[in-house]
């Protein structure tokens, strides 16, 4: 229980504060814990960020893929997987990933965050073969840079609306710079 308080005040501090907030003091306060007794289940931030995407990237990973298999088609799922990405950007499990993503990581947590992204990415492969896509993995790769760079302007809160930002997103992943 203690393992999911600290893990659950590391994504408040990560989406309210980015990673800057999330420091063994400000755990220890989140939590009631002594600042030592955080050292006990985490041996360093980069610990506490490797298991965060181990317990929130696979959630967020079957919400996308839950989506995509609602979708009728595989320009539908391709869709989804561009919605449900950009609509998850609010919840605080993918603000903490995100935040985490800009962080300066150890080897072995950059490891996991490139893994559960090559897993998100190997989803959508089988709906780029179907649509005639002659190099489905490459197209996915490609796709999943669209979605990272929406992500990254509704993040910085611009004059788009997220609504407009994932509109653009979906249409360029549908038709390409034709809009």
């Amino acid at each position: 229980m203690q393992r999911a308080a600290l893990l659950d005040a590391a994504r408040t501090l990560l989406s309210e504060g980015g990673t800057e907030a999330l420091t063994f003091p400000a755990l220890a306060e989140r939590t009631g814990l002594a600042r030592s007794s955080v050292y006990e289940y985490f041996r360093s931030r980069a610990a506490v960020v490797e298991e965060l995407c181990e317990v929130d990237f696979p959630v967020w990973a079957a919400e996308v893929a839950a989506a995509m298999a609602a979708a009728d088609g595989p320009e539908a799922e391709v869709e989804a997987y561009v919605r449900t990405q950009l609509e998850l950007v609010g919840d605080r499990r993918h603000r903490a990933v995100v935040a985490i993503s800009a962080s300066e990581l150890d080897a072995g947590a950059r490891e996991k965050i490139r893994a559960a992204h090559g897993g998100l990415v190997a989803m959508i492969v089988q709906a780029l073969a179907d649509l005639g896509h002659s190099r489905p993995r490459l197209a996915a790769m490609l796709l999943q840079g669209v979605v990272d760079a929406a992500v990254r302007r509704i993040e910085l809160g611009v004059a788009e609306p997220p609504a407009d930002i994932t509109d653009t997103a979906v249409s360029m992943a549908l038709r390409g710079i034709r809009g």
